[in-house]
């Protein structure tokens, strides 16, 4: 190891593991002053215009509400990065089998992969415990995502979610001429879903669930999601955004899935760029009532998107198991491995069942981006809660270390 790499070790002293919790009464008091006296109902007050961009601050920062917002690098690194740690993409995917099976499907790339996706759908209807009909295939989780608010929002209405979550439903949503009702997370970092129902309205088309939440990290234990989306989805339908679940040991107990086959009006997003590390392959898929599918498959060509490549990576993908459990395993390891060194280096992060994890920085966003970034690191920086956040992207060991040894020179040295 160079001397960047182990800089921030620490010397003698083993850390203990800390939750960083917020003060929800500070949030709420802001909205407060933010939405002119409505703090009581902080998702009335950021109700965009049709087609309204994002506007950016001149440090940077893109609003996205009165609470939650992203700082814009100024640029694009000069030199290629050590440690692209920005975007959650797993550093040991694609899966060897998956590769394989990649490069065998090329010569067939003059054909249209039909019969190919008809065999994932099966696969993956047995995975789901539905039939191939409740599912949708599209290039990624967030394409699905997107068409869905183009779908449900055409007309406008609200969609309620929580704030700080993953903004690209709610974004093309309000790009179609919905509100977005934000509702905070509670203070252990979890949705609060008693605040979520009362948010419903005569004109919310849809709830929207990221869980495991992003930017956060953090999970709502799933009986209580359990209940509420069995609930609630007798009224308007639920969204729930799964992309990061297989971090989970016990992933698929936590699913929502179940529901589906029960007849509940709910959607479950999953993804094949996460934990099956095929982000630039593009494969995900939706599982829901068949008529509720039928609507968003009138604009998406029913899978066309996706590459025959793709499909029999992604469907290779899915029976190693021995892959995912090594990537799980891996990511679990580092996680605690870079949340014990910011710890040693003063830091508070909060702590993850992902593969990414948030702790607050002491610097103007854009300020620290660029510090980082001059020192071949990417990351994301967000500002909620009155503070100035880094959003870190778990690599391999090696990565983390040239992480923690830039944190240690940008933050601390």
């Amino acid at each position: 190891m160079n001397h960047l790499a182990t800089a921030w070790l620490p010397t003698d002293k083993k850390h203990t593991m800390k939750t960083n919790t917020f003060d929800r009464r500070t949030w709420l008091k802001r909205s407060a002053l933010t939405a002119g006296g409505l703090g009581l109902m902080p998702f009335t007050a950021y109700c965009d215009t049709p087609l309204a961009a994002m506007p950016v601050t001149a440090k940077g920062l893109q609003i996205m509400s009165p609470f939650f917002g992203e700082f814009i690098p100024a640029g694009l690194p000069e030199q290629p990065l050590l440690a692209k740690l920005n975007a959650n993409e797993n550093p040991y995917g694609p899966s060897p089998k998956a590769t394989a099976a990649l490069s065998a499907a090329m010569a067939g790339g003059n054909r249209y992969g039909w019969r190919e996706l008809m065999g994932l759908m099966e696969r993956l209807s047995e995975k789901e415990g539905v039939s191939p009909k409740h599912l949708l295939m599209g290039p990624g989780s967030s394409d699905l995502l997107e068409k869905t608010a183009m779908v449900f929002f055409q007309g406008g209405g609200n969609v309620v979610s929580a704030d700080p979550s993953y903004m690209s439903l709610i974004q093309v949503a309000k790009s179609c001429g919905a509100s977005w009702k934000p509702v905070p997370l509670k203070t252990d970092w979890s949705h609060d879903l008693p605040a979520m129902e009362a948010a419903i309205d005569e004109e919310t088309k849809l709830v929207y669930i990221c869980n495991p939440n992003n930017p956060t990290g953090t999970i709502t234990a799933a009986d209580g999601l359990r209940e509420f989306c069995a609930r609630v989805s007798e009224r308007v339908p639920v969204f729930v955004d799964e992309a990061y679940l297989d971090f989970l040991e016990d992933g698929m107990k936590q699913s929502m899935v179940s529901l589906i086959a029960e007849g509940k009006n709910v959607i479950v997003a999953r993804t094949f760029s996460k934990i099956h590390g095929m982000a630039g392959l593009r494969v995900g898929y939706a599982v829901g009532l068949p008529e509720t599918l039928e609507r968003i498959n009138a604009i998406t060509r029913a899978g066309m998107g996706i590459a025959c490549t793709s499909i029999a990576a992604a469907d290779a993908s899915l029976s190693d198991m021995e892959f995912l459990k090594s990537s799980r395993e891996r990511n679990a390891e580092v996680r605690e491995f870079t949340f014990e060194g910011l710890c040693s280096l003063g830091h508070d992060p909060v702590a993850s069942h992902t593969s990414f994890m948030i702790f607050p920085i002491a610097l103007e966003g854009r300020d620290f981006l660029d510090k980082m970034s001059a020192q071949r690191v990417g990351v994301r920086a967000f500002e909620f809660l009155d503070k100035k956040w880094c959003r870190v992207s778990m690599g391999t060991r090696q990565e983390m270390e040239v992480f923690l040894a830039a944190i240690a020179k940008t933050l601390v040295g």
